[in-house]
């Protein structure tokens, strides 16, 4: 199993980040061959400080590594340094039907009222997502909902380019789905997904936040008069109750249930203290590798460095074939 997966460096994680993606991806190093990367040529698709969007990428690796991604065990690396990436998109966006890619809800939400002023790369960005597992053959692409339409269209993007041009080039991957893969709603919102985004920090627990400011966003996170239900079905309609549980089996990779056993007709009162005190035993010790890393911005570059040369021969073959099954000469 191949498992390719990428993150925006669009400052730093949340807890959202963690929960939902990279908490799984340190599992998945243990069992596959993985590929992680920063996808910076993605970030582009927007106005970006340079500057900014450089620190950026350096810190997500410290965080990544924090967090613990193990660079002997997977590849970790950022999309400009493997020019592979924007070659095969090329390739493959002219190969792409325009019908496929307005249909692309997320171009629609990010576009809003204003589609006219919107760039080419952010209506074309789905096929840059389709050339960067197609490149590596991923078999498998850890996915949430909000991605589960991208995944379609890679997997249609490789069988039309396959057929047209009668060869085999690209393996069409498939969703995977982590066990404790955690949608992790906002805390003032139970109904919104956590993002860095929203002009409220009590919205959200940054991985950089110190031990006393994780225990009051807690303390201070949206919920009900209700005490917790005995199972989850009673959870329906209770989106700031569902969210918290939900947080906290994940961080202990326990079933939402076996939560909801344990602490089924207590109040908030009481379950709140006792989710801070896990999500600071959790969190503190990543905080302080991440602190600790990013101060070393030559160990960190080093490891981009590594990564990319590692990630550029693997993805040399895929669109070599790509060349040549279009016809392209190439020396």
């Amino acid at each position: 199993m191949r498992i390719v997966s990428g993150i925006q460096p669009t400052g730093n994680l949340h807890l959202g980040n963690y929960l939902g993606a990279i908490k799984n991806w340190v599992k998945l190093q243990e069992e596959s061959e993985c590929l992680f990367f920063l996808a910076d040529l993605h970030a582009i698709t927007v106005h970006n400080d340079p500057a900014e969007l450089s620190a950026n990428c350096r810190n997500m690796v410290a965080a990544l590594v924090a967090a613990g991604v193990d660079t002997q065990k997977s590849i970790l690396f950022n999309q400009a340094r493997v020019p592979a990436h924007a070659e095969l998109a090329w390739l493959l966006i002219c190969n792409t039907p325009m019908g496929w890619l307005d249909r692309m809800t997320q171009f629609k939400e990010k576009s809003g009222k204003h589609k006219q002023r919107s760039s080419l790369g952010l209506l074309a960005y789905p096929v840059l997502q389709a050339a960067d597992v197609l490149i590596y053959h991923a078999t498998h692409v850890p996915v949430g909902e909000d991605q589960r339409q991208h995944l379609e269209l890679a997997r249609d993007i490789a069988a039309k380019f396959n057929n047209d041009t009668g060869t085999e080039v690209f393996t069409q991957p498939e969703a995977y789905y982590g066990e404790t893969a955690a949608r992790i709603m906002s805390l003032r919102d139970g109904t919104a997904k956590m993002s860095k985004s929203d002009p409220s920090d009590l919205s959200r627990i940054n991985m950089t936040d110190d031990n006393d400011t994780i225990a009051k966003k807690i303390q201070k996170a949206r919920t009900d008069a209700e005490p917790l239900p005995a199972t989850v079905a009673e959870l329906e309609g209770r989106a700031e109750a569902t969210n918290l549980v939900g947080i906290y089996a994940t961080l202990e990779d326990r079933s939402v249930q076996s939560v909801l056993d344990q602490y089924a007709g207590q109040g908030f009162g009481s379950f709140k203290p006792e989710l801070a005190e896990l999500a600071v035993a959790h969190l503190s010790p990543i905080r302080d590798r991440y602190e600790a890393l990013r101060q070393d911005t030559g160990a960190i570059d080093e490891i981009l460095r590594d990564g990319a040369e590692r990630a550029r021969l693997l993805a040399q073959p895929a669109v070599e074939s790509a060349y040549a099954a279009l016809g392209l000469l190439r020396d």
